[in-house]
């Protein structure tokens, strides 16, 4: 029984030893540049004509937290949203729900970052849009100043449309 015991023991700090290593890592240069809390500037739809659109409008509000355990959040919303004139969101109107909708975006999970080929992976675990739930959508991305602008290219509004976001560090 005691070397069951032992053999069980050993195999559990070899199996904890083996995922710490696996653990998410960043550089130190990645930490400085990635993990915090950064502000949105901008969202930017542009369209299969080439045409661009502000999705959240021209002053849009925005969090993304990049945490050093390798976990995101990101919180988008148009400045400019109506309230809810029943005061409870379970009592309001269809239009009032739609505005809310299209004025929104989050979702959350664990990111990657390659300095290499400039990309940040996103696996998304949940969502505001439920159809990104599960994904793992790379973004493509430019860090200067500590303004990050990444491409989204499988928006929430389907199609064609690419989106550039743009982030300021806190």
């Amino acid at each position: 029984m005691k070397k069951l015991f032992a053999v069980a023991l050993f195999a559990a700090s070899f199996y904890t030893s083996m995922a710490q290593t696996n653990a998410f890592h960043l550089s130190k240069k990645l930490q400085q540049q990635f993990v915090g809390v950064w502000s949105l500037v901008a969202v930017e739809n542009i369209n299969p004509d080439s045409s661009k659109t502000l999705p959240y409008g021209e002053n849009p509000q925005g969090m993304l937290v990049f945490e050093p355990n390798g976990d995101y959040a990101i919180q988008i919303l148009k400045a400019a949203r109506p309230t809810v004139a029943a005061k409870d969101k379970n009592k309001a109107t269809p239009e009032e729900n739609a505005a809310l909708v299209k004025g929104n975006n989050s979702h959350f999970g664990t990111y990657s970052i390659n300095d290499v080929k400039h990309v940040i992976t996103f696996n998304v675990q949940h969502a505001f849009y439920p159809n990104w739930e599960g994904d793992v959508q790379q973004r493509s991305y430019t860090l200067e100043n500590n303004v990050l602008r990444y491409v989204v290219t499988n928006t929430t509004n389907g199609g064609a449309i690419t989106a550039v976001v743009v982030w300021k560090k806190k």
